[in-house]
């Protein structure tokens, strides 16, 4: 059911989107113009000196979007599948989400093609750090500010905070998020994704007056968001019925707790070598073992979406049976797959709005480090479900209003925004 990913079409897609947003808002055609290309786009060359005293040169990118409303904002990607069209591709959503949760960012993002599985944790750091030195001229607290995504964490980002300060001679933790609590890292933000999805999940869930425990889950991906979301999930007491990585899938109609699961795939390091008990670990009696496309075609409530781009696409979405879909990965729906849902109407839940929990928070990482303010936890994860709920709730009654889809009304806010500001910045002749 997987397909190799073509860019192209994925940003071309992505772009797509906007036709109708731009009819609906009679957007003036100067926002149309700067809004179909980014405004940066810098190739780079990392080089990293291997254990073995080879010499290895990956190519690298980073994009920036749209930077009307604020500085850039954006993860950095390691991943062999990368190229330039797709770093683009996710700056141009990375701008529209953060204008959905109404942050003062623009959009950004990085990556390095590389399988990061083949490298040494000083391979892995001389990455790092060599990245950072490539684009450091175009980042910075108040331009560009990184964060973590695919095969980055919070080390990864501990490494480039710690060469950004020595390129500028200064302590400047707000030109990284994500970073370790130790170097101003924000509390909350390693769970703040799944924690945000969720979030958007109870919103929807309580709008169709549907309860949790009465709600079927399969959830594709286990990585950092998918873990915290489906950990989240759980004890929230929805029952998640079906869980998959690169690896394979696992399913049990009794309901999967995501704890054990985790803490056996840390060890085993894929889902489809689990069993029922290892040493004191125990995981439900009756789990049954599948392909890992095959979670995509389960019979459930909600299928969450927590991978990579492109997982739904015209060739399969016919063996969806979901009856609403959340994606916490970026565009893991196509347009024509969507357009599909939309006449079964099956609902999608987009990644613009349920995957903000990461931005959200490292915007908060940001103000506290240029206030030198230290929140607590709770005081991270109250303001991040605030502002989930109040930008949520406005996407999905619009959405209502309207009589279109979530997706839809959440690029219509998001956009709406960008547009306004794009026009009171002047040089447009004929706009108010």
């Amino acid at each position: 059911m997987s397909r190799q990913m073509d860019h192209a079409n994925l940003f071309d897609d992505a772009r797509s989107r906007l036709e109708d947003v731009f009819e609906a808002l009679d957007v003036h055609d100067d926002v149309i113009e700067r809004l179909m290309q980014p405004s940066l786009s810098l190739q780079v060359s990392v080089s990293v000196r291997m254990d073995d005293g080879r010499l290895r040169v990956f190519p690298g990118w980073r994009v920036q979007y749209d930077t009307t409303l604020g500085p850039a904002k954006g993860g950095i990607r390691f991943h062999p599948d990368v190229d330039q069209l797709e770093v683009t591709t996710l700056s141009f959503w990375m701008a529209v989400k953060c204008a959905v949760v109404d942050l003062p960012y623009g959009g950004g993002k990085g990556g390095v093609k590389v399988d990061p599985k083949q490298l040494s944790r000083l391979e892995l750091e001389r990455l790092a750090r060599g990245y950072i030195r490539a684009i450091a001229d175009v980042m910075g607290p108040r331009r560009d500010i990184p964060a973590p995504d695919v095969n980055t964490n919070a080390t990864v980002m501990g490494w480039m905070a710690d060469e950004y300060d020595h390129i500028v001679r200064g302590k400047e933790p707000a030109a990284i998020t994500g970073k370790p609590p130790a170097l101003g890292g924000s509390l909350g933000r390693v769970a703040a994704t799944g924690r945000g999805a969720l979030q958007v999940l109870d919103l929807w869930a309580k709008r169709e007056q549907r309860k949790p425990e009465d709600t079927t889950l399969a959830i594709q991906g286990f990585g950092n968001a998918a873990y915290h979301f489906a950990r989240l999930a759980h004890e929230r007491g929805y029952r998640i019925v079906g869980l998959s990585d690169s690896g394979g899938a696992i399913y049990s109609d009794e309901g999967l707790d995501p704890e054990p699961i985790m803490q056996q795939k840390t060890r085993n390091q894929r889902l489809h070598d689990l069993v029922y008990c290892d040493e004191s670990v125990c995981i439900a009696e009756d789990v049954e073992h599948l392909d890992r496309d095959d979670l995509l075609t389960l019979d459930v409530d909600v299928l969450v979406l927590a991978a990579l781009e492109d997982q739904v696409h015209d060739d399969n979405v016919g063996q969806v049976k979901a009856k609403a879909l959340l994606e916490i990965a970026n565009g893991p729906v196509t347009s024509k797959a969507e357009a599909a849902l939309d006449e079964r109407g099956v609902p999608v839940l987009p990644d613009v709005l349920a995957n903000t929990g990461g931005v959200i928070v490292s915007y908060f990482e940001w103000v506290q480090n240029l206030t030198g303010e230290r929140w607590p936890e709770e005081i991270v994860n109250e303001r991040l479900v605030e502002r989930i709920e109040s930008q949520g709730r406005l996407v999905l009654e619009r959405a209502e209003k309207e009589s279109i889809s979530y997706r839809q009304a959440a690029y219509r806010q998001g956009i709406e925004r960008i547009a306004r500001g794009i026009l009171q910045r002047g040089n447009c002749q004929d706009s108010e």
